[in-house]
């Protein structure tokens, strides 16, 4: 019982063998995200089953626009979650208490700003990715009617974060089960009952998304054993909100860079025609589940690093590293060889068009070596995010999806026209992001051992890593010579 019970509830990372805490904590996240995937996907199969590839089409092009806007939440997520699990890990109940509050105002306060803003921007941005005009018709009011429950979805992707930066990953994951399902319920009413078409796969995303918001927002008030949340640890705190948006900028900014250029990107897909729209719907919906572990694990590697730091375990950073990329590469493996062998049957589940099936399963065996190699870009970023480094996997960022995605896209297009592709060919799409994971990764790995976030750490515990380091290249030197 008490096992049952301790698993329901924060976890301290700071404590126990690195590879089963990160293995406790991961799970949850790593069933969390499949299941966030599968109502996306379920979506987009609702859509393109029942409604039809235009409106598959206007899905996909709000995705990179819904992204875009996401950025604050996002940012917001990433500055609550670190500071909560350094604040856990040092066992400073004031500071945290004060931590969570601050973070909850302002997720009403961005929620509600975010929501406006996105509600009027909606057909500009929309027209910049240059649709079709029934795939914009429909990308129009897919995303207007999110926007006008986008609180909902900020309060869950928030606040989750604060949950899991406590450690607890089993309650994020419950609450969003009860979103997926209630969401694929209200899929099948609004959409092959009432045929609502393109506006009940909204309605139905909002109403779920609220559901998980609440739910967090419940969870978080009950928390009284671990945070005290009054007047007082609600009122805005300078320096709290300081520390929040200093990690969060950076993040947001990534988040940003990743989804304008998507949005841009979006652009010469749409250039492409609608069947090349709707495989690129269905790819990158099967993509979602093969970055599942990357994002599940970078995640985790954050909580991890932020916990043991607060903590000052320093003899539990380099160990954990090790661990976690063990766990995310074996995960990541497993799934590429069942997108390898099963592409064509995953994306037949989004279309009955033959040359949308083939076109996509060509996609998905384009991509499948990048997923390996983001699997340990997400790990190495999500060390340096815990240690409270946000500002290097931001140039990362920008380094990888501007300085190389946006332009080797339209270049291999450009390359590539034919006759049946007067646009360029599609596979140029794939083979941009191919090429820009992979040097990704190996900058990533440059940036992880030149060790600039290990600066962010207490001096003791610079010095503390850099005696570890040095044993383990004494111990390796007198291996060799024996």
């Amino acid at each position: 019982m008490s096992r049952f019970r301790s698993l329901f509830g924060t976890q301290d990372m700071t404590v126990g063998r690195p590879l089963t805490v990160l293995a406790r904590f991961s799970v949850p996240l790593l069933i969390g995200n499949f299941t966030q995937q599968l109502y996306n996907t379920v979506d987009s199969i609702i859509v393109g089953q029942y409604i039809g590839d235009t409106a598959l089409a206007a899905v996909g092009t709000a995705g990179p626009i819904l992204n875009l806007l996401l950025v604050l939440f996002m940012g917001i997520a990433t500055g609550a979650g670190i500071l909560s699990s350094q604040y856990f890990g040092a066992r400073d109940r004031a500071t945290l208490s004060r931590t969570v509050g601050n973070t909850m105002l302002l997720t009403l306060g961005s929620g509600l700003f975010m929501s406006l803003l996105g509600y009027l921007a909606t057909p500009f941005l929309v027209g910049l990715t240059n649709p079709p005009q029934d795939v914009a018709d429909g990308a129009v009011i897919y995303l207007q009617i999110i926007f006008i429950g986008f609180l909902g979805g900020g309060a869950y992707n928030i606040l989750s974060g604060v949950l899991r930066g406590m450690g607890d990953s089993v309650y994020p994951l419950i609450y969003l089960v009860i979103a997926s399902l209630l969401n694929i319920v209200l899929d099948l009413v609004f959409v092959a009952n009432f045929g609502m078409g393109i506006a009940g796969v909204a309605w139905a995303t909002i109403i779920a998304q609220a559901v998980s918001g609440a739910l967090c927002v419940i969870r978080i008030l009950r928390m009284r054993d671990q945070i005290d949340l009054n007047r007082d640890t609600m009122r805005p705190d300078k320096i709290i909100l300081k520390k929040l948006c200093g990690l969060g900028i950076p993040a947001g900014i990534t988040s940003a860079i990743f989804s304008m250029s998507a949005i841009l990107v979006q652009g010469l897909v749409n250039s492409m025609g609608t069947s090349v729209i709707a495989t690129n719907v269905a790819v990158m919906r099967v993509d979602g589940f093969a970055m599942m572990p990357n994002f599940t694990f970078g995640t985790a590697a954050t909580t991890y690093i932020g916990q043991n730091i607060g903590a000052q375990r320093t003899e539990r950073l380099r160990a954990g590293v090790r661990d976690m990329m063990k766990l995310a590469l074996t995960v990541s493996i497993v799934l590429v060889l069942a997108i390898i062998f099963f592409g064509k049957n995953l994306i037949a589940m989004f279309t009955q068009t033959p040359e949308v099936i083939e076109l996509g399963r060509q996609g998905l065996l384009w991509l499948s070596f990048g997923y390996v190699c983001f699997a340990v870009t997400q790990v190495l970023q999500g060390v340096m995010r815990g240690a409270g480094d946000t500002l290097v996997p931001m140039w990362l960022s920008v380094i990888t999806t501007v300085v190389l995605r946006m332009p080797l896209a339209y270049l291999l297009a450009g390359l590539t026209r034919s006759a049946d592709f007067p646009q360029g060919s599609p596979h140029a799409i794939f083979a941009s992001l191919l090429i820009s994971w992979t040097i990704g990764t190996v900058l990533s790995i440059i940036a992880y051992r030149k060790g600039a976030w290990r600066k962010k750490l207490p001096r003791q515990m610079q010095e503390e890593l850099k005696e570890e380091k040095a044993r383990e290249k004494a111990e390796k030197a007198g291996k060799k010579r024996n």
